[in-house]
């Protein structure tokens, strides 16, 4: 295994990787555990995947992993300041963001962590979830209109129309 290859892929994925399994979770215990598990996973098949995406591989696995545990369990905590405050330098709109995406429904909160926060296309998105594009896309837009008229204080922190 090149080792030094995939240590500063690592390094260089942590923390993104991190902040889309802390939005997905909303625990910040449980996105560390994911986090380290993806790592885990990809580096068990680095000879295989330095060449393509290993970025992708790691995505999808913190989405499946975390749509399995939720499927066994569906309470999620609330965030604590010092949980918000290291996966973001504003606390009060890391907030905001986590209250927000409470609002979705666990398909809806990982097609808007993918297409929103990671960027992804819609075929990467629907790639990483293991579903269509047409249900990238109506997913998205449920959740947006669900976001539109449910947390308008979202629509504040981002400067959108009232």
């Amino acid at each position: 295994m090149d080792e030094q290859g995939f240590t500063a892929w690592a390094v260089g994925a942590e923390r993104r990787l991190l902040r889309s399994a802390y939005l997905l979770t909303g625990d910040l215990h449980r996105a560390e555990d994911l986090v380290q598990e993806a790592l885990v996973k990809v580096a068990l098949r680095w000879a295989r995947l330095h060449d393509g995406n290993p970025t992708a591989y790691a995505r999808t696995i913190i989405v499946r992993d975390n749509i399995s545990w939720w499927r066994r369990r569906r309470d999620v905590p609330m965030p604590t300041p010092r949980e918000l405050a290291a996966v973001s330098s504003d606390a009060e709109a890391a907030l905001v963001v986590r209250r927000s995406l409470d609002r979705l429904t666990p398909k809806q909160r990982a097609v808007v962590v993918l297409r929103h926060f990671d960027d992804l296309s819609e075929h990467d998105t629907a790639a990483v979830l293991g579903v269509s594009v047409g249900t990238v896309k109506s997913q998205n837009a449920a959740a947006l209109a669900r976001l539109r008229h449910g947390a308008p204080e979202l629509l504040d922190l981002i400067g959108g129309p009232p």
